[in-house]
């Protein structure tokens, strides 16, 4: 493990794009599923369609293929995108489709009477959502979204094949430097468990507060 501890710095470092990926792309994934499961819960038949096209498409078919499209598709038309910003966008629109589902569900598990007496006291049907509906929605999708955002974690590594260099890419490198593999395979392994844990620990804390709150 001592070619590990040399090179310990340059592993933190893929870790952090590791996790900087992780919680933008989780981010902007959070914003994209509560949109699409608002829309096909409210939006008319073209929007509700529309959005249920595009989580049927991206749960479909595999990741790494959604990634490819986004760095090595799109400048076939004339849309060139740095390895990064192709992470956070890939990424994005994956976990978006997913989290979708996940609120979709969360939003259909509060009653209807809750929805029905919050609009007989005068409130809009947006503040009814905002106020009433999402807030104990998202005591139900807590515990999917975290699942969620530890698999996320862990798919980043798929983002090493448009070269971004995160924390398996990271050890790629070294391996290609050292022609040793074992332990750096190890330390990494070792890395996404403390760094799932960590998040775990954090959502864990989050869930309770919820608990408690409702």
């Amino acid at each position: 493990m001592e070619l590990v501890l040399q090179n310990f710095q340059f592993l933190l470092t893929g870790a952090y794009y590791t996790l900087l990926i992780t919680i933008v792309s989780m981010f902007f994934g959070l914003i994209i599923g509560m949109v699409v499961a608002i829309a096909r819960l409210k939006g008319n038949w073209l929007i509700s369609n529309l959005a249920k096209g595009y989580v049927s498409i991206i749960r479909g078919t595999p990741i790494l293929v959604q990634i490819f499209i986004i760095y090595y598709g799109l400048p076939d038309y004339g849309i060139t995108l740095g390895p990064l910003t192709a992470a956070f966008i890939s990424l994005s629109i994956n976990i978006g489709a997913y989290l979708s589902e996940t609120f979709r569900g969360a939003i259909l598990s509060v009653p209807k009477g809750q929805t029905e007496a919050a609009l007989s006291l005068g409130l809009t049907p947006w503040q009814t959502m905002r106020r009433v509906v999402l807030p104990q929605a998202a005591r139900v999708a807590i515990p999917p979204m975290g699942n969620t955002f530890i698999g996320m974690l862990k798919e980043t590594s798929l983002v090493s094949v448009v070269t971004v260099t995160e924390l398996l890419r990271s050890a790629q490198l070294l391996i290609a430097q050292y022609y040793v593999a074992m332990p750096f395979y190890i330390a990494i392994a070792i890395m996404y468990w403390v760094m799932s844990m960590f998040f775990s620990y954090i959502l864990d804390r989050i869930e309770s507060r919820l608990s408690k709150a409702y």
